[in-house]
């Protein structure tokens, strides 16, 4: 499981060249090690710093509204999202005002990219680390 934890605009917008100090990372999670290390590297390739993200049983760590789900963080802020990701919290903020704050979000504003900033702010506010 990858790419699931970054915005479209992020992913299209925001790579980085390996070993750039602003690096945003990708967490990525499977049973096969083959595979994980196959999508690990094609996420470096994209322009994001792999972070093993564990086997898919521990995949709901990088679920939506998790500390690890689109927060473009680089890759010791995303293992500190895996980490701290408790199990079960992320349904509870998904069932309340959280979708009322996306949809204010994307109901304003026309243009995606205008949107990406707040989309993480709001993000990261859910589980700040």
């Amino acid at each position: 499981k990858a790419f699931n934890s970054i915005m479209f605009y992020a992913l299209s917008e925001l790579d980085k060249p390996e070993g750039a100090l602003d690096r945003l990372a990708i967490p990525v999670a499977g049973d096969d090690a083959k595979g994980k290390q196959l999508v690990m590297r094609l996420v470096n390739e994209t322009g994001f710093d792999p972070v093993d993200g564990g086997n898919l049983a521990d995949s709901w760590r990088q679920q939506p509204s998790t500390p690890a789900y689109c927060c473009d963080y680089g890759a010791e802020m995303t293992r500190k999202g895996l980490d701290a990701a408790i199990k079960g919290k992320a349904e509870n903020i998904r069932d309340g005002e959280w979708r009322e704050k996306y949809v204010r979000l994307f109901a304003d504003r026309p243009a995606y990219a205008n949107v990406h900033p707040h989309v993480i702010a709001l993000n990261r506010s859910l589980n700040p680390l």
